[in-house]
């Protein structure tokens, strides 16, 4: 398991109770102090019928890269979207035959560029890296060492690079996970992390509420309007435009909010609305949130440098890269996961379907 934070924290002590032997890293030794001081993850799961919980007694925790690989065949990120790259460099002098590799989630092309990093360092060890669609829990830090998971999702996607391993994949992961399904390819499930690329628009369209209230008002609610859903429509064109240049359908906000919440409308303002799963989740604090400083890099510019590589425009995207750079003074498009920190720059559309697919 790699990442000590929420998701990795919960999913190494849930792991743990069901009876698989579990390896914890963590780039920061501060962070696992507590869980070795404790000797283990304290995990919660009073509303979850039938689920584990206690003291989850781990087999190593470490901050050593090459200790928490040794001996382990699958091996599950869960870090920060922009941490990737920096797990992948880590992982990488200590790779063997036949290890998986799943991001939990990769967000947008996450897989991808975790693919790249690994030939970029030269790996020649046969591994199969994957991406989930979606984190499979919500989960929350109680204390350093304590952690709660108040959900289990019922079906997350996954993918492999290339898609003919990912039968393989899932199959691994069900010995612990039946909630794992195979997705189609990891441009679908990139493409169809609704969430991220919405949160980055609200973020900024609500940028003077949230400063003036300190967030203090419901997130979809209050601050999805006609009008920033309207934005919200230009921008799921795009994505979906996107995809389809590159050969591949992506589904809709609207069929999403359908399929995942039964939520139904004319228009996607509408759809929005009529989502009870929106009701009550208030607004970040502040605009300095992973929806900006990581959907926006990790999300949004993947799928405009994508767009501008196979000659479909993005202007709804690019504005709001362009904007919440201004609004942090960050150059989120050089922080991005562009095309060529992507390993794709100069590929042709069969080129990437051959990568992503196996063909």
């Amino acid at each position: 398991m790699v990442g000590a934070g929420h998701g990795g924290s919960a999913m190494a002590a849930h792991l743990a109770l069901l009876g698989f032997p579990v390896r914890l890293y963590n780039r920061s030794e501060a962070r696992i102090k507590p869980i070795l001081a404790l000797g283990g993850i304290d995990l919660i799961t009073r509303d979850i019928e039938d689920a584990p919980y206690g003291l989850a007694e781990l087999e190593v925790v470490t901050t050593n890269m090459a200790e928490a690989l040794d001996g382990v065949d699958l091996i599950l990120v869960a870090t920060r979207r922009n941490g990737h790259r920096f797990i992948a460099e880590q992982c990488a002098p200590h790779l063997r035959d036949g290890q998986v590799i799943v991001l939990n989630p990769g967000i947008t092309c996450g897989a991808i560029e975790f693919y790249c990093v690994l030939r970029e360092a030269g790996v020649k060890a046969d591994v199969t890296v994957a991406e989930a669609q979606t984190f499979i829990y919500a989960s929350r830090m109680l204390n350093p060492a304590q952690v709660r998971i108040q959900r289990v999702k019922n079906s997350i996607p996954v993918a492999a690079i290339p898609a003919t391993r990912t039968a393989d994949v899932v199959k691994l992961l069900n010995r612990a996970y039946p909630q794992f399904v195979m997705g189609s390819n990891v441009i679908n499930t990139s493409f169809d992390n609704i969430g991220s690329a919405f949160a980055p628009a609200v973020t900024v369209l609500n940028a003077g509420r949230i400063e003036s209230t300190h967030g203090d008002f419901e997130y979809y609610v209050e601050g999805v309007t006609p009008s920033v859903a309207r934005i919200l429509e230009a921008i799921d064109r795009e994505r979906v435009a996107v995809a389809a240049g590159l050969g591949f359908k992506s589904i809709s906000a609207r069929e999403w909010l359908y399929v995942a919440y039964d939520a139904t409308g004319s228009n996607l303002y509408e759809a929005m609305k009529s989502n009870r799963g929106y009701q009550g989740i208030k607004s970040p604090l502040t605009t300095n949130h992973p929806f900006i400083t990581e959907d926006v890099p990790m999300t949004l510019v993947p799928i405009a440098s994508l767009g501008e590589l196979v000659g479909v425009s993005t202007p709804t995207i690019r504005t709001i890269i362009h904007l919440a750079s201004l609004l942090h003074e960050v150059d989120y498009w050089r922080e991005g996961r562009t095309v060529e920190r992507l390993g794709l720059a100069g590929c042709s559309v069969e080129q990437i379907r051959s990568l992503v697919l196996g063909e």
